[in-house]
């Protein structure tokens, strides 16, 4: 460690910042459906969520060794690339966490790392055969399966359900949902924290303070684990409304089907040493889910939104690391500059979010329109039934008169 030199203080630094808005980004992914059917209260819930994340970042360190080993070549880059990256990264979770989109911060970390890469050693230094197989491919099939496995899981419960009692169902679904809800937790934990274990894995071998191809030391994985855990607690309730609310909503059997479905394939991408978008995976599961019940749907207003937000992550943090690559280029003064910048800007989108505070209190709480089919449903619903009486009333209420006027009517 005597090669730990102040540039490589700042990445780390700041790689455990981008760990800590990754958490307070990405508490939707767990517990959106679980606070928005009431299985939990808020704060219980992020409480819960946080503690095991923490627990999730030792369970592997498979896709730690994908963002450290495979998708860059890591004897080409130096720390101010590292920290570059982690400026585009950064702006862009703070940006969508302000205006409450559910976007990636696995992809805006690698189009963050990719563009930072490409502007200081060219295209030849990101691996192109990992960047297909391991990011992109599973970003459109993920949220796919995940999404077809909650719409059928839905259905599932809700045809086993039909004979169960109403009451005993419900508390057995809300039980499960917590559960589901950990496993997911859990799940972003092993999957989420092990990406910043990687960025700093990776600018320890950069800065000559670990030997190539090593695995996080034991120190990177707790501070990795307890920023996100900090993160997560804190809850990124502007997100938690998008996904709790704002796509569609859920009843405890979507719910438990959602998370469920969720969760397997978090686990098993993390396994395999995939760097799985959970935002992706989490949003497509709920959109299932959503149309898994009859009679349910999808805000498609918000999902666009989303779907747009998700197309620009791995460009936009992309094109910010480059940038930002380029001015610390500079020398030190360089990347200064870059730090005031991003210094500055999270303050500016921090005290924005302040014109409308949303926190556990209305967390809840969307004027999201319903959508066309909403409104068709509910215009063409029949009132509720009613005893019917022998005596027919009036109405029209006759008019008000004023005893003090002079009488109109016709005399006598």
């Amino acid at each position: 460690m005597e090669n730990f030199s102040l540039i490589l203080a700042i990445v780390v630094v700041t790689a455990l910042a981008f760990d800590f808005t990754n958490g307070f980004h990405d508490t939707a992914n767990a517990m959106a459906t679980t606070i928005s059917t009431g299985a939990l209260k808020p704060k219980v819930a992020v409480a819960m969520s946080a503690a095991l994340n923490l627990v999730g970042a030792f369970l592997s360190v498979e896709v730690a060794n994908t963002i450290s080993k495979g998708l860059v070549d890591e004897t080409g880059i130096r720390p101010e690339v590292i920290f570059a990256a982690l400026v585009g990264a950064i702006l862009w979770n703070l940006v969508t966490w302000l205006v409450g989109l559910p976007s990636s911060s696995s992809h805006a970390l690698m189009g963050g790392l990719i563009g930072a890469t490409i502007a200081s050693a060219g295209t030849g230094a990101v691996h192109g055969d990992a960047l297909v197989t391991k990011v992109l491919l599973p970003a459109i099939a993920a949220p796919i399966v995940a999404g077809v496995a909650a719409l059928l899981a839905t259905r599932l419960s809700y045809t086993l359900g039909k004979k169960a009692d109403g009451k005993a169902a419900a508390k057995g679904y809300r039980a499960g949902q917590i559960a589901s809800a950990g496993l997911v937790s859990l799940a972003h934990g092993t999957n989420d924290a092990q990406k910043t274990m990687g960025i700093i894995t990776l600018a320890l071998v950069a800065g000559g303070a670990v030997a190539p191809d090593s695995d996080p030391p034991t120190w990177v994985i707790l501070s990795a684990g307890l920023a996100i855990a900090l993160g997560t607690y804190l809850g990124g309730w502007r997100i938690i409304r998008t996904m709790g609310t704002g796509l569609t909503e859920l009843q405890p059997q979507q719910g438990f089907a959602a998370q469920t479905s969720a969760a397997t394939a978090i686990l098993a991408s993390s396994h395999l040493g995939f760097s799985l978008s959970t935002t992706h995976v989490v949003s497509g599961s709920v959109m299932g889910a959503g149309l898994g019940r009859k009679g349910g749907v999808v805000r498609w207003s918000t999902a666009t939104r989303m779907f747009v937000a998700w197309g620009l992550t791995l460009p936009a943090a992309a094109l910010v690391g480059a940038l930002a690559e380029s001015v610390t280029d500079l020398g030190d003064w360089g990347t200064a500059v870059v730090a005031a910048f991003l210094i500055t800007s999270s303050a500016a989108i921090w005290k924005l979010s302040r014109r409308e505070v949303v926190d556990h209190n209305n967390v809840n709480a969307t004027d999201e329109p319903a959508g066309v089919v909403t409104t068709a449903i509910a215009a063409v619903t029949p009132p509720p039934a009613g005893p019917v009486t022998d005596d027919l009333t009036a109405t029209i209420p006759a008019p008000a008169t004023d005893p003090a006027a002079p009488s109109t009517a016709p005399a006598l």
